[in-house]
């Protein structure tokens, strides 16, 4: 039974889940990193919120761990690419709070039109400043989003109901999706000179950092009102506190910033600012709602292996995982034969596939063949390390999908360029399910890839195979199966044998060494 532990306070209806689904869990919230170290040995999963910090120390420690999920959107809290490196998956659940948090970047937007805090605070101190307070109305404004993607559309959606102009900046903004979501897509330097108000829903990144420098506020229309609830690090606070103070920017409402939590910031106590304490995500049915997509994702990984919202791996849904799993496994002994033979000065790879398996997902195939064939380097690799692996040895990683069907219903072919020139393998299943190779560089050949192997390239001759099945039987070896295709007779032939035990070198030096051999290989699976 897998077990995951749920370190930062959660909805219950998480553990709830994992239960039912047949995953043992552990609530332990509040421990240091230390502690979280000590522990994190024992468990599959790791549940966090924004609390838990998932550095490369807790990850080193984490021996067993396959998947850590995060209940939200933000994984500044997770080391990834460490995680990625030990083939632990990320997950976060993107969609859970996306509501609420547009609903915050509306609600701040109001605020600041109509100085609501300044107001409230004036009453209640026994004021009656009715004329201090003027506001502006939404409707008409124009309202600029940078980041349209699912938290921007639907503060976009909210603003047009508001009877807004709406302009949109986002390099992955299609031109269809723009008039779906209608709205104008416009360049940055477009939106910062005409926008009324500008609103950021988009990821912090190198590219994002100090997206509103003081050169791009600079910019902006005089009187813009500024909203942030996406990532504090994507406004240069400073900037924006000396656009406040000149009355270039008339307002702005953060709900996130740079070092949190903010104790103390530049923009406190300036006039026409507003913020709160992170509340985007901060209400009852987002708590619940990623707390219950949080324990699905990383319960149906552990369970079925279905993969959702992941950062560092091909999504598979978990109808998919049953039918993609045998194909996974044709593919991760194609990736391993190829990794075994062919493995030297590897440049680029190719995956193809044809007949069924092109109408399947070909990502989680991708990864099972970069699984099998990385295992040559390191005995931890699996389908998250897998292509961080290949990036880092520069392999070039190409997938080809063919819609037509050959001599087999389904096949998958592995093709590596190496200073010999390429290398080709294919498989296909048998009865849907049984893995089987039936071409290997070009010779046909039908085996099954399983527990040591042994692979000979020999000049085909009368006599042969006696003389390697009495080597092999003097050294006490037994044969399991026996496979043989050659290229025309007298020519090159390939012998595949499965054994009942590995082959040392002394044996392999002397198989090499009978008449007509060319190479010898022990493999296994």
């Amino acid at each position: 039974m897998p077990k995951v532990l749920i370190s930062d306070k959660m909805d219950p209806k998480a553990a709830e889940i994992f239960r039912q689904r047949g995953v043992q869990v552990d609530e332990i919230t509040g421990k240091t990193r230390e502690e979280l170290i000590a522990i994190i040995g024992d468990y599959d999963g790791l549940a966090i919120r924004s609390s838990t910090k998932v550095t490369k120390e807790v990850l080193a420690a984490a021996t067993n761990l396959k998947v850590v999920g995060r209940a939200g959107i933000g994984v500044d809290n997770i080391d990834i690419p460490a995680a990625s490196a030990q083939g632990v998956v990320v997950m976060n659940t993107p969609f859970g709070n996306s509501i609420t948090t547009a609903e915050h970047a509306i609600a701040l937007m109001f605020a600041l039109a109509r100085q609501l805090p300044e107001a409230d605070a004036s009453t209640q101190a026994g004021k009656w400043e009715k004329n201090r307070f003027m506001g502006v109305e939404l409707t008409s404004k124009v309202l600029g989003l940078i980041g349209a993607g699912n938290i921007g559309s639907i503060v976009a959606d909210r603003a047009l109901g508001l009877r807004m102009k709406v302009i949109a900046y986002d390099p992955f903004l299609t031109p269809e999706r723009a008039v779906e979501m209608g709205v104008e897509k416009v360049s940055l330097d477009d939106l910062l000179a005409r926008a009324d108000f500008i609103t950021l829903h988009t990821p912090l990144t190198d590219q994002t950092r100090n997206i509103l420098s003081a050169e791009n506020i600079g910019k902006t229309k005089k009187g813009v009102r500024i909203i942030n609830c996406a990532r504090g690090g994507l406004i240069d606070e400073a900037a924006l506190k000396a656009a406040l103070d000149s009355g270039h920017v008339a307002g702005a409402a953060l709900d996130v910033f740079v070092e949190e939590p903010a104790k103390a910031s530049p923009l406190f106590g300036t006039p026409g600012f507003v913020s709160t304490p992170h509340l985007g995500a901060s209400t009852d049915e987002a708590q619940v709602n990623v707390a219950i997509q949080v324990a699905e994702q990383m319960a149906d990984y552990l369970i079925a292996g279905g993969v959702t919202n992941a950062l560092n791996m091909p999504s598979l849904s978990a109808e998919e995982a049953p039918k993609l799993k045998p194909y996974m496994a044709l593919a991760e002994k194609l990736g391993s034969l190829v990794g075994q033979l062919a493995h030297d000065a590897l440049s680029s790879i190719s995956i193809e596939v044809e007949g069924a398996a092109a109408e399947l997902n070909q990502k989680p195939i991708t990864g099972a063949v970069l699984a099998g064939l990385m295992k040559v380097y390191s005995d931890t690799v699996n389908m998250v390390n897998a292509p961080y692996l290949a990036r880092e040895r520069g392999l070039d990683v190409r997938e080809v999908r063919h819609e037509r069907e050959g001599d087999y219903h389904t096949l998958v072919r592995v093709s590596v360029k190496t200073e010999e020139g390429e290398k080709s393998v294919a498989g296909t299943l048998f009865g849907a399910q049984n893995p089987r190779l039936v071409e290997i560089f070009g010779v046909k050949v039908e085996a099954d890839l399983a527990g040591p192997m042994l692979y000979v390239v020999n000049q085909d001759a009368p006599g042969f195979i006696g003389r390697i099945g009495t080597t092999l039987g003097e050294a006490g070896v037994n044969i399991g199966t026996f496979h043989l295709g050659r290229r025309n007779a007298g020519g090159e032939a390939v012998l595949l044998l499965s054994l009942d035990e590995t082959v040392d070198e002394a044996l392999l030096t002397k198989l090499h060494g009978l008449p007509g051999v060319k190479t010898v290989k022990a493999l296994a699976f």
